[in-house]
């Protein structure tokens, strides 16, 4: 069973910049397929971004793209997602989630293993 651990979440200011990490003790996160997503209150968890295993091909939202980047480090064993220009709007649990396959989506169906989320919240 894959345990996945997210942390960087924070408050911050509208236009500011957070950084996200992605663990997952005891597994090699090289294996999977990471996916980030996002849950508003009241609304659908949505998918924000993903990167590929053992590659770096990523795939974003349209909300996402050109202001989040999803990166890995195998050293590290950590998956990182670099927010930045947030907006009001990204306020959110973020969530990670890790799936066997080889290429990677933003469908939340997709994924088997789920962190507990860490929050963003966006606020002047």
């Amino acid at each position: 069973q894959v345990q996945l651990v997210e942390s960087g979440g924070g408050l911050v200011q509208p236009g500011g910049s957070l950084r996200l990490s992605c663990a997952a003790p005891g597994f090699d996160l090289d294996y999977y397929s990471i996916g980030w997503f996002r849950q508003a209150p009241g609304k659908e968890r949505e998918g924000v971004s993903c990167i590929r295993r053992y590659g770096g091909r990523s795939t974003y939202a349209d909300f996402a793209r050109g202001r989040f980047t999803i990166s890995r480090d195998s050293a590290a064993n950590t998956v990182y997602l670099q927010a930045n220009s947030l907006k009001l709007e990204d306020t959110a649990l973020y969530y990670c989630a890790a799936t066997a396959r080889f290429d990677c989506t933003i469908t939340r169906s997709d994924y088997g293993y789920w962190g507990r989320g860490t929050q963003v919240t966006v606020s002047s």
